[in-house]
């Protein structure tokens, strides 16, 4: 292996996010986040995600997904506590979604499309789109003006753990 190879990636810690523009390639981050990076994969086995829309989309931020009613009110019922880090919210940074308290977190998630460093340590990042982010670029966007709504939304085709995949 060169040394500029990327190292493999752990089947176990990857999930395939599919969307209509392609797959999507996540690495998780269980040592930053080990609760948060548990109950993603708890969902994703479940088939939680698979149909959910991107329901705030917003240009030069991000994109937020894990409302199965789509309208960012909704969630999986269970509460995560923050696992706040140092990992910075770059393109690609792939973030848990939260009210105002800080262990509101569930199964909302948000991709950065480009750096946030406001957002840091405010907000728990449990991986990062190490393939794939051109499809993400694709998903339909919302405006600033309307808080990223998105009127027709990219759906979730389907998302799947990378070890359970045959």
């Amino acid at each position: 292996m060169s040394a500029s190879a990327a190292p493999a990636l752990d089947p176990e810690n990857t999930l395939y996010l599919d969307i209509p523009a392609g797959r999507v390639v996540i690495q998780m981050r269980p040592d930053l986040a080990p609760n948060h990076v548990a109950r993603i994969k708890e969902l994703v086995r479940k088939g939680f995600y698979n149909g959910v829309v991107f329901h705030r989309v917003i240009p030069g931020f991000m994109a937020q997904t894990g409302d199965p009613k789509g309208d960012g009110t909704g969630g999986s019922g269970q509460k995560i506590k923050a696992e706040f880090n140092k990992e910075p919210h770059v393109r690609g940074t792939v973030s848990m979604a939260r009210a105002a308290s800080p262990d509101s977190a569930d199964s909302q998630f948000f991709i950065c499309f480009a750096d946030a460093s406001y957002l840091d340590g405010q907000y728990t990042v449990w991986g990062k789109v190490v393939s794939g982010m051109e499809f993400i670029d694709k998903i339909k966007m919302g405006s600033a003006s309307n808080n990223g709504t998105v009127s027709d939304p990219t759906k979730i085709v389907k998302m799947q753990v990378a070890a359970d995949v045959k």
